[in-house]
This record gives structure tokens, C-alpha cells and sequence, in this order.
């Protein structure tokens, strides 16, 4: 026997609609390049997507089912075109700008964009391509002047045909598991792989993460949203402060870490989200120029990879902010873990609850963690055997787009999703590597994630990426690649050394040692391993 409740579909158009309703006056301030402000509320925010909405099927002929895409940094309009797209039935795809040419060029064509929009300051990264694109039909320019020059065919201006429609739009009925949005892949092992994501999942995952044992945001919170909107949906915060009614605040490309303080500072910032070279940087700006008053930032998110237990540390006791560890990835719309403490971790020593919550954290409610060993038997939840994280749940893929890849799932329906963990008995997962990342020396394996912690434990060290080099004895050793804080007083090879000896055994210890002035970075800023590994093969390190 079923329920007798109510059929309500959980689309982005009831997110937009119940934003709009309560908090209309919430505020969207966005920080263009060159740093001019533009500000308006959600319920103009509403009005313009309406707007965009009328353009989308009357002038562009968008339908239901089709693909659109954007090519934009983080500002007012890409939220509008997160809503408008989704709201008429059509796929929002974000277009990764830090991909390369011919990887943008076969995302595009393989998810077949009918219409992509692009902010003015990356066309050129477009016209690179644009005869090679199969499917679109047409170009929209955002942020873009009257008298903008560009090759690319059939363009038409943003604000140009919003003004041309009306702001009354009646949203079509949508089945809540028709496709919203859709994020590429990284790409970093193969060709970027398309994943889909629902109405149903999108809701469900702003409605978990907004809880206090999640995000824990509310109206009273100003949000910095660091994450871009072209990497997995800015981890759904577009979604999530609507829904909360927390102020956003997009930094379109000023990311560098003075620009995001001064950010932080006048908008007076409780939160914000970024992958960990985003806080390395800020960290290190505010110790040598440390601000006249303190931020008013409570905590922020931190996701992608790592942030080393030091930096933690180092941000709560120099300026009483807050980290949380969060893991995701695009596979799970994205977030699926976050680190918080419990009631009973409140009697633990400090460094006691650092270790907690430096471990990417438990489970939210609607999806579930499992590690398992080489051979797929369940591993132990004791915090010390590592296996591979495989997940399942409400926000994860049950497929790729056009694409099998049946390694990745298991036969009883669990993603794979390469990374290598532990789950200790209150559920807090750690993340110890990805599988191709870990280092096998002597038959004993390596974590380069834990060497990388400490390494950037250091007060004079900024980055640390550590990698396996073939050895002819131990079949794989360490490499460190360490970026110093400062140049003119550099840290030693002795002084790392005697610093990992503290906490590794020799064997893990590398004496291998590289100083860089910058550790390559992915197209979502994590350390670029495949590529290091590249340039010590060819004998480019030095």
C-alpha cells in the first residue's frame, strides 16, 4: 500500500520559486574582472531568468531534452542561466574553461551544445574552435560592451535579449528525473566523461547540504562561492544559498588571494568554498599582510583534495576561522562526506579533534560509503585498512553520458570511485589516495596524500606534490616537488627529512627532492601528478 502524500516534483524551478517567495530580497553581488561591483536581489534575479527563459524558447528555439551551454565564470547571469536553462526543460552544460582547446572542442560536440554563452573575456578561447564545433547554432555574449569585436559566428548580446522579453513565464511541468545539468570530467586518465544530473537529484542534494551537520547555512550567512560554476555546478551552491537564502558572492576571475580578501573583507564573508591551493594562498597573503580587522569569515569548505592538518590549525589559531574537509566528485553531484565533530568528540584534546576533522567526514544522509579490498571483500571499519571507496546513493551517476564504462560500477551497483580510504568506527572517512597515486616500495604501500600533509607542515613551505619515480631496487620511491614560501630563504632537503621523520618510517621517507617555483595544477586546481610524472620521465625537473 502507498502513502496518500502529495505529488510535488523537486525541480530547480521550485528552488528558484521558493527563493524568490521568501527571500526575494536576498542579495547576488558579483566582482567583474577589473573589480567593478554589480549588485541585485534574488527577486531581480527571478524576474531576469523569467526573461531568459521567454528568449530561450521564442528566440533561441531551445526545447525540452536540448543541450546548452555555458562558458562563464562566476557572476549574476550564470546563476540566471543555471535556473533559466533547467526551468524550461533544457540541460545546463558547464563548460570547463581551463580544459584544453581540443578537449572543449570534443565536450562541446559530444554533448551536442545547441547554444553556448560566453562571457566576453574568454571568446578568444572560442574562436580557437569554433569551426570545429558541429552542433551550435548559436553564441550569446555576457559582460560583453555594445561595440565587442569577435569572429565567432552568429553571436547575439546577453543583456540585448533579455530586454527584449517579458519577465512573466509559466514554468512547464517537469519530471523530476529529466536531466538538469550536466558537468564534464577532468579528464585526467582519458577523455572527459559526461555525467547528468537530475531535478531530483540537484534538490535533494541542496536540501541535505544546507543542514547543520552539512553546510549549515541560513539567511543569516553572506557566501563566497571561490569553487567555479564550471566545476561541478560550484559544488551546488547556486542551488543551495537560494534555497537557504544565504547572499552570494561571485568572484568572476578574481581569485587571486589579495583580490578574494578584499572580497571577503567588504562583504563581510561567514562563508565560503574552495579547493585547497585557493586557502594555501589566502593563508599565506593573510600572514604577511594580515588585515586591519579581523574577517568576519566563520569557516569555509574545503574539497578537491587535502588541506594539510597544519593549515587547519594554522587558520583557526591565527584567525579564528574554521576548516571543514569535504570529498565529492563529479560522479556525485558533487558532495557526498563532510568532517564535522560529533557531541562526543567535544571532550577530546584539540589535536585529538583536528585529527577527526581533518578526515573528509561521514556520509550524508542518501548516500552510503563502502571500502573494499583487491578481491571486493568488505574491509573493516577500523580507521587502519585501506581499501577502495566505492559509493552509492540518491545524487550518484547510475551511468556515464553516451558512454558504459562498466569498470566503474560494480555488479551490485556501487561507483567505483578510484580513490584509496579508510572508515573508522564512526564513520568518518579519510581519503589516503587516489589508486593511481598510491606508491608501492619494496612490496609496502605509500600514501602521498600523508607526505604531503607534512611536507606543507613547514613554515617555509607553500606546496608540496609527491609522486612514485621508477627505482631499480624498490621497484617505485617518493619524489617530493616543493614549492618554498620564500625564495631567498629557502628550506633544505636535510630539514624536510628530519621534519617526515617525525611521523614516517624510513622507507616512506623520500630522498628524492625537486624545488619548484609552482606545482602543476589540473584544470580544477589539484597538484597535476600525470603531468610531473611527464616531465621527470623526460628529464624536465630540475
Amino acid at each position: 500500500m502507498q502513502g496518500l502524500i502529495q505529488h510535488f516534483p523537486l525541480t530547480t524551478n521550485a528552488i528558484l520559486e521558493y527563493g524568490n517567495r521568501v527571500f526575494h530580497h536576498k542579495r547576488i553581488i558579483t566582482y567583474l574582472p577589473g573589480g567593478k561591483r554589480h549588485e541585485y536581489t534574488f527577486g531581480e534575479m527571478y524576474l531576469r531568468t523569467k526573461q531568459l527563459a521567454n528568449a530561450l524558447t521564442d528566440t533561441l528555439g531551445i526545447k525540452p531534452g536540448d543541450t546548452v551551454g555555458t562558458f562563464a565564470w562566476n557572476h549574476g547571469p550564470h546563476v540566471e542561466l543555471y535556473y533559466g536553462i533547467s526551468g524550461i526543460g533544457a540541460i545546463c552544460h558547464t563548460i570547463n574553461i581551463r580544459l584544453s582547446s581540443n578537449q572543449i572542442e570534443y565536450i562541446i560536440n559530444h554533448s551536442e551544445d545547441k547554444v553556448i554563452f560566453v562571457d566576453a573575456t574568454l571568446v578568444p578561447l572560442l574562436e580557437r574552435i569554433a569551426t570545429q564545433l558541429e552542433t551550435v547554432e548559436q553564441f550569446v555574449l555576457l559582460n560583453a560592451p555594445a561595440d565587442f569585436s569577435t569572429t565567432l559566428p552568429n553571436t547575439l548580446h546577453y543583456e540585448d535579449l533579455l530586454t527584449e522579453q517579458p519577465d512573466e513565464y509559466d514554468w512547464p511541468e517537469i519530471d523530476e528525473n529529466e536531466a538538469c545539468g550536466m558537468c564534464y570530467t577532468s579528464g585526467t586518465t582519458g577523455l572527459p566523461k559526461g555525467v547528468l544530473y537530475s531535478h531530483r537529484s540537484t534538490y535533494l542534494h541542496a536540501l541535505t547540504i544546507m543542514t547543520p551537520n552539512a553546510g549549515n547555512l541560513s539567511s543569516k550567512d553572506t557566501v563566497l562561492l571561490i569553487v567555479p560554476q564550471f566545476h561541478v555546478m560550484a559544488w551546488g551552491y547556486p542551488y543551495l544559498c537560494v534555497m537557504a537564502g544565504a547572499n552570494m558572492v561571485m568572484p568572476s576571475s578574481n581569485l587571486q588571494p589579495a583580490a578574494l580578501i578584499d572580497i571577503l573583507q567588504r562583504e563581510k564573508v561567514t562563508r565560503a568554498n574552495g579547493v585547497p591551493t585557493i586557502w594555501l594562498g589566502i593563508y599565506h597573503e593573510l600572514k604577511q599582510n594580515p588585515p586591519a580587522e579581523k574577517l568576519a569569515l566563520e569557516e569555509y569548505v574545503v574539497g578537491g583534495s587535502a588541506l594539510p592538518k597544519s593549515l587547519i590549525a594554522g587558520f583557526e589559531k591565527d584567525f579564528g576561522i574554521r576548516g571543514v574537509h569535504a570529498w565529492g566528485m563529479t560522479e556525485t553531484s558533487p558532495l557526498g562526506t563532510l568532517s564535522r565533530l560529533q557531541s562526543k568528540h567535544e571532550e577530546l584534546s584539540d589535536d585529538e579533534q583536528l585529527t577527526i576533522r581533518a578526515k573528509q567526514g561521514i556520509a550524508f544522509p542518501g548516500i552510503e560509503l563502502r571500502i573494499v579490498a583487491e578481491d571486493g571483500t568488505p574491509i573493516p571499519r577500523d580507521g587502519e585498512t585501506m581499501g577502495e571507496l566505492q559509493v552509492r546513493g540518491a545524487w550518484v551517476i547510475s551511468s556515464y553520458f553516451k558512454t558504459l564504462n562498466k569498470e566503474s560500477f560494480t555488479d551490485d551497483g556501487w561507483f567505483r570511485t578510484g580513490d584509496v580510504s579508510t572508515i573508522d568506527e564512526d564513520s568518518y572517512m579519510e581519503i589516503k589516495d587516489r589508486t593511481k597515486d598510491l606508491i608501492k616500495s619494496g612490496g609496502e604501500w605509500i600514501s602521498s596524500v600523508a607526505l604531503e600533509s607534512a611536507l606543507m607542515a613547514h613554515p617555509n613551505v607553500k606546496e608540496a606534490a609527491v609522486v612514485a619515480i621508477p627505482d631499480k631496487k624498490w621497484v617505485e620511491r617518493p619524489l617530493a616537488c616543493v614549492v618554498p614560501i620564500d625564495e631567498n630563504n629557502g628550506v633544505t632537503e636535510e630539514e624536510l627529512i628530519d621534519l617526515l621523520s617525525r611521523d614516517f618510517v624510513s622507507y616512506q621517507i623520500p630522498h628524492d627532492f625537486v624545488f619548484l617555483p609552482e606545482v602543476p595544477k589540473t584544470s580544477v586546481g589539484k597538484f597535476d601528478k600525470k603531468e610531473i610524472r611527464r616531465r621527470h620521465a623526460a628529464g624536465e625537473l630540475s
